[in-house]
């Protein structure tokens, strides 16, 4: 299991953005996580996995929630 590196846990910045600009900005603060964009409509499981962000978007590409790890 590996260990996470500190730093950024959430993005509230990145609402209203697009949805690769926000994407890039994740993995740039925090390249340990995977990145999933989430169109409108997509199955989720609530599991928590902390080598993930989700980013849920409009049917414009744009982020609607503050993508957070989990």
């Amino acid at each position: 299991m590996s260990v996470p590196i500190p730093g950024k846990s959430s993005w509230p910045e990145l609402v209203g953005v697009l949805a690769t600009l926000a994407a890039t900005a994740i993995a740039h603060d925090r390249p340990d996580v995977s990145v999933e964009v989430l169109p409108p409509g997509s199955p989720i499981i609530p599991d928590f996995n902390p080598s993930r962000v989700r980013v849920f978007i409009d049917n414009n590409a744009i982020v609607t929630k503050t993508p957070v790890i989990g």
